[in-house]
């Protein structure tokens, strides 16, 4: 027998009958890879590669990247409109017109009984640029209803809240190439193996080319942390400690940058009088890091010559989560780490479009970061739409975790879902279903008919997916790329830019305003409306957008290619021109583990699934890695109570309970367990859900839980494969 690199079989890939590839984005995270979707001689999608000469991704794919083009003909398609009288009636397939009427009726029905704010609408975070402004100018401009969010408030609000308290708006400043420029990176709750695999291999290009410190800050020891030079396995909840802490020290030694804070910020001496609270021994006490690894972080970050930092849900999704991002750009700031190559603060965006929403969908205020509490704002968008101003609120409503309980009070009456999943994605699952179930009409528009959520629906409308529709992403550093039309929509779903529009056309209102019928038309109006403002998208073309694998705002008529970095001339969006540096005080209201309810619940992502597996769980290539809800679970802890490795238990909350699978490992501590988030009837049946003040942010993370072998293992068994498939 022969041996040897010569003597090898060649790795071959099967020929799938490609004879043309067509551009798009992936329409999975918030990397923004551009991929192309490769068709056969009969029209099918059937495979997908990533484009070698995109600034993002440059031809590389994660798991799921690989096999997007499987979505086309995955299993729960929705394929006609389908109605009911009763939510417990079967339903019934219907024309787009009969569907659309009735909705469209209901919603009239509605708000004339109860008033404009009493039907609510709650849109998501992949959807394209064009769809979300649409949709914008319905809600806000037609239908007229206040209470209008997405679900980006469950993943990334705690993050723009934090950007708007500290900078004066939204808009992540650093980009990707960032990692090449840095000397020292500070990540905080962010496991960007599994999360956003492309970025980490960014990372991890740049770290092999010039090795500089990686921190990471976590309570579990995640792919990223086996990575860091330092690991913090913080205590839940208080990450805000470590950041005042951090500056303390800073502060105390005189490692300041302070040319930068005399020049670009506001408010430094009641900051600094806050943060001399915050030294590292009684730090310590709090967040679990004992007072030298403080000192040691704070040293190195602050003496770097550019240090960054980045973070994800692990911060956002707190009780704190706006004061701990408002913690992270204080220590930017202070540091002098804003704004120049290698020195940013980044959040690492969930959703494809999240960006799209926050920049141009109306949740928050008007479209291009205008604010409904300002007239001029409400001017500029009333004349541009050709409507009266007064018919815009003037502040904003309900963010999404409010609109749930204002159904229980009686405020809303109904609901549109637009692309998103709130039974499964949502905390405290028992009284959501109570809140869908006291709805007196609730429309899902979705491109899956079997998402759960729809079994509490009066209409449904079916959705195109992705790309069999055209359109913009924005991803986490601002950068606009295109999904073109890769395959017409499946069966009788349509794209949601078209749903929009005919609904527009049922409205009285809707007839005194323009809709453009193409996504392009839609762009054209973006471009105009974000002249001169932060972010600018006028120097950008879908032709443009294409040829370069996507273009960073702002990018300014006349402009080739857009700007990597904002607040590089160090002017910020405050009305005087300066940073704020914010005193936090900490504020311990979280859930803890106690005698009744002993571990920590903690949750987060797995690399081959997607928010609620209303996508993944139906690629085999990704459900076959976990296809079943389970939980990490510490050894010695699993031993105490008798549980063992593969076997199920049983966690009760003071909420609700769930049976999972154990998986014994040493990435968790003794006191707390890890679940991924993404299997209905899971996990969120046990979270608390406490509400950040400022961004009425759900805490996902910070709750206690029982733990027990479950009674009855077989049954145990046989519910859990009931979940692998829908």
């Amino acid at each position: 027998m022969l041996f040897g690199r010569k003597h090898k079989n060649p790795i071959k890939i099967a020929d799938k009958g490609v004879v043309e590839w067509k551009y798009t984005t992936c329409g999975y995270c918030s990397t923004g890879c551009s991929i192309e979707v490769g068709l056969n001689k009969t029209g099918d999608a059937v495979a997908s590669r990533g484009v070698g000469s995109a600034p993002v991704n440059q031809g590389k794919l994660c798991l799921k990247g690989i096999f997007e083009h499987e979505l086309f003909k995955s299993a729960g398609r929705g394929s006609a409109p389908l109605l009911r009288d009763k939510r417990h009636d079967p339903f019934k397939a219907v024309s787009w017109d009969q569907s659309l009427d009735k909705v469209a009726s209901e919603i009239k029905r509605i708000q004339d009984k109860y008033g404009p704010d009493s039907f609510a609408i709650v849109s998501t975070g992949q959807i394209m640029t064009e769809e979300f402004y649409t949709l914008g100018k319905l809600s806000r401009g037609v239908i007229g209803t206040n209470n209008y969010d997405g679900n980006t408030t469950l993943c990334m609000s705690s993050a723009v809240s934090g950007y708007k308290r500290s900078f004066g708006s939204d808009g992540p400043p650093g980009c990707y190439d960032d990692f090449d420029d840095t000397e020292c990176l500070l990540a905080i709750g962010s496991n960007l193996p599994e999360q956003h695999p492309i970025i980490y291999w960014r990372l991890q290009q740049a770290m092999e080319k010039r090795k500089f410190p990686l921190i990471v800050v976590d309570p579990r020891v995640t792919m990223l942390a086996q990575q860091a030079d330092i690991h913090l396995p913080i205590t839940p909840g208080t990450d805000l400690v470590l950041l005042n802490s951090l500056a303390h020290v800073i502060l105390d030694e005189g490692l300041e940058d302070k040319a930068f804070i005399d020049s670009r910020t506001s408010d430094y001496e009641s900051f600094a009088r806050l943060v001399e609270q915050y030294d590292p021994i009684t730090s310590s006490r709090i967040c679990g890091i004992d007072e030298d690894t403080i000192r040691n972080v704070a040293r190195t970050y602050a003496r770097a010559g550019a240090a960054m930092t980045i973070w994800t849900m692990g911060i956002n999704q707190s009780t704190h989560g706006s004061d701990g991002v408002v913690g992270i750009n204080n220590l930017n700031l202070i540091t002098g780490n804003i704004g120049k190559p290698g020195g940013t603060s980044l959040s690492i965006t969930g959703q494809c479009n999240a960006m799209g929403t926050r920049e141009w969908s109306s949740c928050s205020g008007l479209p291009g970061y205008r604010a409904l509490e300002n007239e001029q704002d409400r001017k500029d968008i009333a004349n541009y739409w050709g409507i009266d101003e007064e018919f815009f609120p003037k502040k904003r409503g309900l963010f999404q975790t409010d609109i749930f309980p204002a159904i229980e009070t009686g405020q809303v009456k109904g609901l549109w879902l637009i692309a998103t999943n709130p039974m499964t994605s949502m905390t405290n699952t028992p009284r959501i279903r109570k809140n869908l179930e006291a709805l007196e009409f609730l429309v899902v528009q979705d491109a899956y008919a079997d998402v759960e959520t729809n079994e509490y629906s009066h209409a449904y409308l079916p959705a195109a997916v992705w790309a069999e529709k055209e359109g913009c992403f924005t991803n986490t550093e601002r950068r606009v790329n295109l999904i073109r039309n890769v395959i017409a929509p499946h069966a009788d779903s349509k794209p949601d830019l078209w749903i929009f529009n005919q609904m527009a056309k049922r409205f009285d209102q809707g007839k005194k305003i323009k809709f453009p019928e193409t996504a392009e038309g839609v762009f054209q109006e973006l471009r105009e409306l974000s002249k001169g403002r932060m972010l600018d998208y006028s120097g950008m073309s879908y032709e443009k957008i294409e040829a370069q694998g996507g273009i960073q705002w702002p990018c300014t008529e006349g402009d080739e290619t857009g700007s990597p970095r904002l607040y590089t001339d160090g002017k910020f969006q405050h009305a005087d021109g300066k940073a704020k540096l914010i005193p936090l005080p900490f504020v311990d209201n979280n859930e803890r583990p106690d005698e009744d309810y002993p571990f920590w619940l903690n949750s987060g992502r797995v690399v081959e699934h997607f928010h609620t597996r209303t996508r993944t769980g139906k690629i085999g290539n990704l459900n076959k890695f976990s296809p079943t809800p389970y939980m990490e679970m510490n050894p010695d802890a699993a031993s105490e109570l008798g549980i063992e490795h593969g076997s199920y238990a049983r966690l009760t909350s003071r909420r609700g309970d769930a049976v999972v699978m154990v998986q014994l490992t040493q990435r968790v501590p003794p006191n707390m367990v890890f679940v991924p988030f993404h299997y209905h009837d899971c996990v969120n049946r046990l979270t608390l859900g406490l509400l950040d003040p400022h961004s009425r942010q759900p805490a996902f993370k910070q709750c206690g839980v029982h733990i027990e072998p479950a009674a009855d293992q077989k049954a145990a068994s046989v519910r859990n494969k009931a979940a692998r498939t829908y």
